[in-house]
């Protein structure tokens, strides 16, 4: 990738983080302008957000108050109609706040008038769910199109698109028309018309949802990568909990339009405090096989059975599963069953389900704090001897 792409952000301090777990938790340490911020840097501030509609009006955003820090990849996940557009579109004015504060790089932008709004907006990248590409022009023309709105020389538009193309893998596919291109090609598409004007934030609106999983692997590959070697901030909504784990830093998740839950990935996933974060990651979890919950009984007679023993992780503190010291406490005998386990931003979470022979002082010896966070016996399999 050309140097000249964008200025090197290796340097850039990052001063502003997200550490808080819930709403009443975020409140900002100091009001208005930070001191010191960095470039990327995103701040939203009680934001309020309220359509009107022919019903009366309608609350999409309430009491938004959150950091976002400059360099990092942050997920914004919810339900349909939990506030995820409305609150990524008042990032480049798109949508503009009811109530409160969205700082960029630590200025107010509700004060900006056009010409602010034009740079913002220039310095502020955006990817589509559905692409957004002008059929009748080339790949060149589409990448082309930001430069020269904006004036730039004829020979600058050219370096220009040529790096981002390499940069997302297009080379070679300058004079090809939209209708000739995959899904994933045309999302690539996408990202190097919203990177051509070297922004310092890249916002990403579901821009995996219309793609299958292959490609859209490939297309959080490169965001990350992206992210990486630019240095660049990346906000992106999305309604999938698997986008959130493959990419992101942070993540915030909304519920009818306020803060559910938010934090570091692996914090989030590894213990969901909010009913609607556990409801988004439910589809993540696997059950148990229904012909062996079929057999399970909640209470052992004392007869020889299997009991099989959930161990739950958080990611905190480092503990994850030792299987030495598993057998080493059940004894022989003792065998996995299922493991949904997750390695998250070098933090084990999920839970591992272990049969093991049923004994009285079964559920004295699970409560072993050096095992895991938490431990259940799920019931008892009779069958199973």
């Amino acid at each position: 990738m050309s140097a000249a792409l964008f200025d090197a952000a290796d340097d850039v301090t990052r001063v502003v983080g997200v550490t808080s777990r819930s709403a009443e938790e975020s409140a900002p340490s100091s009001a208005g302008r930070p001191a010191a911020v960095a470039a990327g840097s995103i701040r939203f501030q009680k934001v309020e957000k309220t359509y009107l509609s022919s019903a009366g009006p309608v609350r999409a955003l309430t009491d938004i108050t959150i950091d976002v820090p400059a360099g990092s990849v942050f997920g914004i996940i919810g339900r349909s109609g939990a506030g995820k557009s409305s609150l990524l579109r008042t990032v480049n004015r798109l949508e503009r706040p009811t109530g409160g504060q969205v700082l960029v790089d630590g200025e107010d932008i509700s004060a900006f008038n056009e010409d602010q709004l034009v740079a913002l907006r220039r310095r502020v990248g955006m990817i589509f769910q559905h692409f957004n590409l002008l059929s009748a022009k080339t790949v060149f023309g589409n990448v082309a199109l930001p430069l020269v709105v904006a004036g730039v020389p004829a020979q600058e538009v050219r370096t220009r698109v040529a790096e981002v193309l390499k940069l997302v893998g297009l080379e070679g596919k300058e004079n090809t028309y939209p209708s000739r291109l995959s899904g994933g090609q045309k999302q690539r598409v996408g990202i190097a018309r919203a990177l051509v004007s070297r922004p310092e934030i890249l916002l990403c609106d579901e821009a995996t949802s219309a793609l299958d999983p292959e490609t859209t692997l490939s297309i959080l590959s490169l965001l990350k990568d992206i992210n990486r070697r630019l240095g660049l901030t990346i906000v992106l909504i999305t309604h999938e909990m698997s986008v959130i784990r493959e990419i992101c830093d942070h993540v915030l998740v909304l519920e009818a339009g306020r803060i559910a839950e938010t934090g570091r990935v692996w914090e989030v996933f590894g213990n969901p405090r909010h009913e609607a974060t556990r409801a988004l990651l439910k589809p993540l979890d696997r059950g148990l096989p229904d012909d062996l919950t079929e057999r399970l009984t909640s209470l052992w007679n004392g007869e020889p059975a299997t009991a099989l023993v959930e161990f739950t992780y958080t990611g905190a503190g480092g503990l994850q599963p030792d299987l030495a010291r598993l057998l080493a406490v059940l004894g022989d005998g003792t065998r996995i069953i299922q493991s949904n386990l997750d390695r998250i931003q070098s933090h084990v979470s999920g839970r591992l389900i272990v049969a093991s022979p049923a004994r009285a002082d079964l559920q004295h010896l699970i409560a072993n704090p050096e095992l895991a966070h938490a431990a259940r016996i799920i019931g008892y399999d009779a069958a199973d001897v």
